[in-house]
């Protein structure tokens, strides 16, 4: 059997095996539509100018943001969720589960963490020897915790979670205008040729190919797009689409959403100029977010933790509250209602977050055209 250095290294090299073939094909239709289409095949010269510098923008900002996405290093949490030397050694030493969620209670009392497993345990990953921040999760193909973990993405070989998700969309974005604005410019000629209106070059299989590739990508990239765009606007990630968070209160899906203007801003930051480009503009520092609650009447609080005993029982580790950060100030100034959870709001309900299923068009709409709203 071969040393596993060895198969790790392999693994390393296949892994890049996806990102090689999504670079050829960009090379090819590269080559395809500027030397095939735009030399060899479109005769008027105006229309040659128009379609490269097009072209050329959408070319740009797609390969900008996919680089970005690739090479974009995943967050991790701070050295403040790590265990003291003295906690790591008592925490091994600990057979018990409970004593070990003691020792874990005690050491995450500072630190502003929310959610808990469904067990109502402390996060906590035995790989990296680290309190989970909310939204982090150990991601197997890095062999790291990343910080607001939406997926592992072959496609760039990478985790795609809080400091590259922002290129992410992007990446899908400028692609899809790309795929776009090929398939349409390409089309005219691409019936052309199959018409036999066009001399029968060699530039003829490199358009009818690139037609074909062009609208095949634009319409598996649309769904994809499609779905991401309305994470945003719930504010939530993929893994927590399958898996809600558990708050105090119990697993809430909508647990971080802000509504969607908020939400947005979340993720491409203050200033619209900015939104645009494959730039970090990401409010916040990914271990911890602002959450939605709504404070209930203090004889509401009373009854409820009266004919819920159970779910009371079950919350007794204490939660800190801690200041939010500048960025995330600024999302809920305009709210008083919201706060953070504390240790003494027991039993808070999030608030009610559920839009029809207009607003998910509306907000896909609004997200591609952000300067016209």
């Amino acid at each position: 059997m071969a040393p596993s250095h060895v198969l790790k290294c392999c693994q390393k090299v296949l892994a890049w095996v996806p990102v090689a073939f999504i670079a050829l094909v960009v090379a090819w239709s590269y080559y395809a539509y500027v030397v095939e289409l735009c030399v060899f095949t479109i005769s008027s010269t105006a229309e040659k100018v128009v379609y490269l510098v097009v072209f050329h923008l959408s070319f740009v900002m797609f390969v900008w943001s996919y680089w970005k996405t690739i090479f974009t290093s995943p967050a991790s949490p701070s050295n403040e969720f790590c265990l003291s030397k003295a906690d790591k050694e008592q925490y091994e030493k600990e057979e018990r589960p409970e004593s070990q969620q003691e020792i874990l209670r005690r050491a995450a009392k500072d630190l502003p963490i929310y959610t808990t497993t469904a067990s109502r345990a402390i996060r906590y990953c035995d790989r990296c020897q680290l309190i989970k921040p909310d939204r982090c999760h150990h991601c197997s193909a890095c062999d790291i915790c990343v910080l607001k973990m939406d997926h592992h993405c072959p496609w760039v070989n990478n985790c795609v979670g809080f400091s590259n998700y922002k290129f992410f969309l992007l990446f899908l974005m400028y692609s899809l205008l790309y795929c776009l604005f090929v398939a349409a410019t390409v089309l005219q000629y691409f019936i052309k040729f199959w018409t036999n209106e066009l001399p029968d070059t060699h530039a003829k299989f490199h358009v009818l190919f690139l037609f074909f590739v062009a609208a095949m990508f634009f319409i598996s990239i649309l769904s994809l797009f499609s779905y991401h765009c309305w994470l945003v606007g719930k504010n939530r990630s993929t893994i927590e689409t399958f898996r809600a968070p558990t708050f105090r209160n119990g697993p809430d899906k909508n647990g971080f959403s802000l509504g969607c203007s908020k939400n947005l801003r979340e993720v491409f930051g203050d200033e619209k100029k900015y939104w645009l480009l494959p730039i970090f503009t990401s409010l916040g520092d990914g271990c911890n977010f602002p959450t939605r609650l709504v404070i209930m009447d203090p004889e509401q609080l009373t009854v409820s933790s009266q004919n819920e005993p159970a779910k009371s029982s079950g919350t007794n580790q204490s939660f800190p509250t801690r200041p939010l950060s500048e960025s995330q100030n600024r999302l809920l100034a305009s709210d008083s209602q919201w706060v953070e959870s504390g240790p003494e709001e027991e039993n808070v309900k999030s608030g009610s977050l559920h839009r029809n299923s207009s607003m998910t068009l509306w907000f896909c709409l609004w997200w591609v055209f952000p300067f016209f709203v």
